[in-house]
């Protein structure tokens, strides 16, 4: 089926709803498995595609990590991530952009970017694969609106302006990459969910920012020392004193507060334990959780405080600062632990060693918000993975329509890890969807 049809419409064996990565993705394995006896179209409100895969990892778009499994994802359950996951791996990533000519290279965190160093090389090899895959792009072709349609499955219609009559596309099958809320510059602003709904899926109680830097009171010390880098490790505590997470890595001081890898890879986990607490807003810490900063992750309480009992002459400030806490925020520290730090540290009281060492170890950094969406890299929450079915992806509720991406309510640490969901999921809903269609194999993958 392929062409216009009756009163002008657009026909398709399988629509799209999104070009960014996972729509992208999904839309070449689809067009691999069709091509040429079925037709794709994938449909995207920018007038540009790419945007979020372009800004991603400082321009350099970090396509992967050599180390990907389930434990590094949060929302729905993580034996079903690793499921979807299983389909489609790094290395199976990694030969993908290399049969596109682009090569992948792992850095020390375990990263993976492409040698070019330009994320336009990620964006080029997925354009050019969709291309020889058959599949047509449209573009500015914001959608408002899908729905059941008796004759052929779905019509999805175009979001026009007043007055000019909206376009409209039939499809045997819907692939629902819109994304979330997380860039919403690059088009993430989540209408996705209203379509979802309309077809009969829910959306978690919360969707909120992932991976976002965190926010301080302006008037904060740490807000003085902007610019300062060091690798710290950060968790959070919930209100009822259970450690949620923890996470060692770099931590970086702003003018607004705090971030880094370290923060935005625990923000997410904090925001869910606000959200779970009800603290919004309140000024009841006991009701709130916390984030507890371990400036010297070598150390315990335990341990940096019988290294101070140790010190003998030695200032609080300089030893802080030759275990490895830069300077300027070991001054901090001191002051903020209500201790002198050019005194000896043999001059200090049981007690003020105490609350030094808790400065150091345990400090409990008063978060008053985040950077909200607009400077999320991801988004937590969204469509249920158990709506889905895990080897097609296609919807339990809502037969012919599958779904892939940050829609989804599955969100990953920084390091490649979103992307490899996108590829993963765009991958198995795209063949699901073309392979649903009961057409003869085209002799494409057999998995």
């Amino acid at each position: 089926m392929s062409g216009a049809g009756a009163a002008g419409l657009e026909r398709a064996d399988v629509v799209v709803v999104g070009a960014g990565a996972a729509g992208l993705f999904a839309a070449v394995w689809a067009g691999r498995e069709l091509e040429p006896r079925g037709r794709v179209i994938a449909l995207d409100g920018a007038r540009k595609l790419g945007a979020k895969i372009l800004v991603a990892g400082g321009g350099r778009c970090n396509v992967t990590h050599h180390a990907v499994d389930e434990t590094a994802y949060a929302g729905s359950s993580r034996n079903a991530v690793r499921k979807v996951l299983g389909r489609f791996g790094v290395e199976r990533t990694v030969e993908f952009f290399r049969e596109r000519g682009v090569e992948l290279k792992q850095e020390d965190t375990g990263k993976l970017f492409p040698v070019s160093d330009d994320a336009h090389s990620v964006l080029g090899a997925l354009l050019a694969a969709a291309g020889e895959a058959g599949v047509s792009l449209a573009h500015p072709w914001r959608v408002g609106e899908v729905r059941l349609a008796a004759d052929c499955g779905f019509e999805i219609v175009e979001q026009a302006a007043p007055g000019v009559e909206p376009r409209r596309v039939l499809a045997r099958r819907v692939i629902l990459a819109t994304g979330g809320m997380a860039l919403p510059k690059t088009g993430s602003d989540g209408a996705g969910y209203a379509i979802a709904r309309s077809l009969g899926h829910s959306v978690t109680e919360r969707v909120f920012p992932a991976l976002v830097p965190l926010l301080l009171p302006q008037a904060h010390w740490l807000c003085g020392l902007s610019g300062l880098t060091t690798v710290a490790s950060v968790s959070v505590r919930s209100a009822s004193g259970k450690m949620v997470a923890s996470f060692t890595n770099s931590l970086l001081c702003t003018h607004f507060g705090l971030s880094g890898p370290a923060i935005l890879d625990v923000s997410r986990y904090y925001l869910a334990e606000l959200g779970a607490a009800g603290a919004g807003g309140a000024s009841d810490g006991a009701s709130r959780p916390a984030l507890l900063i371990n400036w010297l992750p070598a150390h315990t309480f335990d341990s940096l405080d019988a290294e101070l009992a140790r010190g003998g002459k030695q200032t609080c400030a300089r030893t802080l600062a030759n275990l490895g806490v830069p300077e300027r925020l070991a001054r901090g520290l001191c002051e903020a632990a209500g201790v002198d730090g050019a005194a000896s540290l043999h001059s200090l009281s049981r007690g003020a060693r105490v609350k030094l060492a808790t400065a150091a170890t345990a400090f409990e950094a008063p978060v008053v918000g985040d950077r909200g969406f607009t400077y999320a890299e991801v988004t937590a929450g969204g469509v249920p993975l158990g709506e889905v079915r895990l080897e097609t992806m296609e919807s339990r509720v809502c037969p012919g329509l599958h779904l892939c991406g940050e829609i989804l309510d599955v969100d990953g640490r920084i390091g490649g890890f979103n992307f490899q969901w996108a590829w993963a999921t765009g991958y198995v809903a795209g063949l699901g969807a073309a392979r649903g269609l009961g057409l003869k194999p085209s002799g494409g993958p057999t998995d």
